[in-house]
């Protein structure tokens, strides 16, 4: 028995530096474990209300932190590029023209930032159109909360979101004739470049040329140049025709 035992405890402290290594192999590979990073969520809703409903139904999945909220109405892009989000969840405020105007000023001020909108109704042409002006997704508002979270988690990994009826209705667009569609064939056309591309609502608002180099941390003259190339491009007199031109391209609703 003594003999048994005293085997026992030599194969015991023999074992005794392999347990220890793998021990600390855990833990380095551990150490070495970092948590996922969680998708930034900026939250754009007419109402404190929905605001606040939004933001609980997207940290309650564990995997979003909403940086900030802020009103739909009017939406300033100042604190969208404060705060840097990776996603722009945005509600509809109830007229096409306002959410067209909102969607197009954060395309153009912040490019990288995906766009998720909850939209008023299943109306094609409205779907169609905020497509065009740059959303990535889009649902409903009568979405369920796992629907919003789900959509918020797809548009982050580069997925297209959309109910399916409405999914549809955009492979019938370009199914039916891709070369009339003016976001396409107006673009190739032209040969615009990004930053041309961005410019264009800019000048739509009536920005001046200064105005508009701070906004992208410009010189005026740069500015003053793109303009110039942009009217030759098009072939226009003057902003305002220039600006005519485009939305008759499709480049402007």
């Amino acid at each position: 028995m003594t003999d048994t035992l005293a085997k026992e405890t030599a194969r015991s402290n023999d074992s005794a530096p392999d347990t220890r290594r793998r021990t600390a192999k855990s833990a380095r590979a551990d150490a070495r474990k970092t948590p996922a990073e969680k998708i930034r969520v900026f939250v754009a809703a007419e109402n404190r209300l929905l605001r606040e409903a939004l933001a609980r139904v997207l940290t309650k999945g564990g995997c979003v932190e909403v940086i900030a909220t802020d009103s739909a109405a009017p939406f300033h892009t100042d604190a969208l590029l404060d705060a840097r989000p990776d996603i722009l969840l945005l509600t509809s405020r109830g007229s096409l023209q306002e959410d067209l105007s909102a969607i197009q000023q954060v395309r153009a001020a912040a490019p990288a930032v995906r766009i998720l909108l909850i939209g008023m109704a299943k109306d094609e042409r409205e779907f169609l159109q905020c497509v065009r002006a740059g959303i990535s997704g889009y649902l409903l508002r009568d979405a369920s909360a796992g629907e919003v979270l789900q959509g918020v988690q797809a548009v982050h990994a580069g997925e297209a979101v959309c109910p399916g009826a409405l999914c549809a209705a955009l492979f019938r667009y370009f199914e039916s004739d891709t070369a009339s569609l003016p976001c396409v064939s107006g673009r190739r056309r032209l040969g615009l470049s990004r930053r041309e591309l961005q410019l264009i609502p800019l000048i739509a608002q009536g920005l001046t040329n200064k105005e508009i180099a701070n906004h992208f941390s410009l010189s005026e003259q740069t500015v003053k140049n793109h303009l110039y190339r942009m009217k030759h491009k098009i072939g226009a007199e003057d902003r305002l025709e220039m600006v005519q031109l485009y939305r008759t391209q499709g480049f402007l609703v």
